[in-house]
């Protein structure tokens, strides 16, 4: 199968550091939450598997696209699908996770149906998604993106107990949030007519690719001490609080 270059798949790469230390945090934070037989929805590149994994009686991971070069651990079981639907049968999990996922499904009222429906009593569901309002531009790979009401309201339609969190950074996350966002601004400057909001998201998706790796990239070469410290301990989960800027939010829905 290819390589899946996409940006929007979160590598190991240096450059991507900012957003693996973020990510790796939400897969800390599921482990010790979960416990089970847990089915994963998105992959991605496999890197939180082994986070997770070693928590589950059974583990089952989906994505549209086989993960490459992941451990081989006992009670795994890799699936490749598009969803929603999931095909399994009713009350099939104790546990569902799902990573910066939803807001690539334009069906996502039937995706969190779905996963209420996979779900056994009491079972739980822990979902992050990018928070809107600190999105830089737009990202044409989305299909939406939520705001913490937004979120919480569509996980309320399904599920009797929602509790959610953001995702936080230190001041050196902070400072790294920065000088990318002055990078974001230097390159938009070039879009006068604002067309990243006017043209289908589909026709932006690889110009979007090529600019946001190149930034990434940029950045850094230019604070790469910066770049390289930022670790998970960087970061934090907390509850929601208006006028607080979290980067993910991070909701544990129960069935």
């Amino acid at each position: 199968m290819a390589k899946i270059v996409t940006a929007e798949r979160v590598s190991r790469d240096a450059s991507d550091n900012f957003v693996f230390q973020r990510s790796l945090l939400a897969y800390r934070a599921a482990a010790e939450r979960i416990g089970g037989e847990v089915l994963e929805i998105g992959t991605g590149s496999g890197y939180g598997i082994e986070v997770v994994a070693p928590h589950a009686q059974r583990f089952v991971t989906l994505d549209k696209h086989v993960p490459q070069g992941c451990p081989g651990l006992d009670r795994v079981d890799f699936r490749q699908a598009t969803v929603p639907p999931l095909d399994f049968a009713d009350g099939s999990f104790d546990w569902v996770i799902s990573f910066q996922v939803i807001e690539h499904i334009r069906r996502d009222r039937d995706f969190v149906r779905e996963v209420h429906r996979v779900l056994r009593p009491g079972g739980g569901f822990i979902v992050t998604t990018p928070n809107a309002p600190m999105s830089l531009t737009r990202n044409p790979w989305h299909v939406r993106e939520y705001r913490a009401d937004e979120l919480q309201a569509l996980l309320g339609e399904y599920f009797t107990e929602v509790e959610l969190y953001g995702v936080y950074g230190n001041e050196k996350v902070m400072e790294y949030y920065e000088k990318n966002r002055q990078g974001v601004k230097r390159i938009t400057r070039f879009d006068p007519l604002d067309l990243q909001h006017r043209l289908p998201r589909q026709l932006l998706q690889i110009p979007y690719d090529l600019l946001n790796r190149l930034n990434r990239r940029r950045l850094l070469k230019a604070n790469d001490a910066l770049t390289r410290s930022i670790v998970a301990e960087d970061y934090r989960i907390a509850p929601v609080a208006e006028g607080e800027a979290c980067f993910d939010l991070f909701g544990v829905a129960r069935r």
